[in-house]
C-alpha cells in the first residue's frame, strides 16, 4: 500500500486512521502504544510519531510506503 503525503508529515495515528485500518482514533493509539506498528523495521510507540516521506510503515500483514 502506499500514501501520497500531502504535508511536511502526517502523525502516525492520524495516518492508521485515515487508511482505514482502524475504526477510531482511540483504536489506532492503542495499536501502536501496544508495539504492533514499525517504522522502517523498528517498534513505534510514539502515537503522535511524524511520518515522513521515504518511511515504511508496517502494521500486521500491511506495509505502507509513505511517498
Amino acid at each position: 500500500m502506499r500514501y501520497e503525503l500531502k504535508d511536511e508529515y502526517i502523525e502516525l495515528f492520524k495516518l492508521l486512521k485515515v487508511l482505514d485500518l482502524v475504526d477510531s482514533g482511540a483504536e489506532a493509539k492503542m495499536i501502536v502504544a501496544d508495539g504492533h506498528v514499525r517504522n522502517k523495521g523498528e517498534v513505534e510507540l510514539r502515537k503522535r510519531a511524524k511520518i515522513h516521506r521515504g518511511d515504511i510503515i508496517e502494521v500486521a500483514d500491511v506495509t505502507i510506503e509513505v511517498f
